[in-house]
């Protein structure tokens, strides 16, 4: 996993590969709540290009990561994620809570009526 803040858009790009399981997502969600505290980000960007499986402790980690987002005035971006993983978060309904797209600009720029 990869952090980093792009300032901008007060958002954490967090880059995610292999397995996104309950250890996994454990691990994540504590790195990212504690990066959010530290850098004052209000935006999430989960890069998930590189994931190659997610079950429902992914997609509670990252449900759980919008709620927070809400409650500051951000948002959560979901972007290039597999034709699988898409599946996934479509079949889950996270894709109403979340802000999917194919990359960081053009999740970064649907998101902003809400950034």
């Amino acid at each position: 996993m990869e952090l980093y803040l792009s300032g901008k858009y007060r958002a954490l790009v967090v880059r995610v590969a292999g397995e996104l399981d309950h250890h996994a997502a454990a691990g994540i969600k504590e790195s990212v709540d504690r990066e959010m505290a530290r850098t004052g980000a209000v935006n999430i960007a989960f890069d998930l290009g590189a994931v190659t499986f997610m079950d429902s402790s992914g997609i509670g980690m990252i449900m759980g990561r919008s709620k927070i987002t809400s409650a500051l005035g951000g948002r959560v971006i979901v972007y290039g994620a597999s034709d699988n993983i898409k599946r996934i978060i479509s079949m889950s309904g996270l894709n109403r809570l979340v802000t999917v797209a194919e990359s960081l600009e053009d999740g970064l720029k649907e998101a902003a009526c809400g950034v």
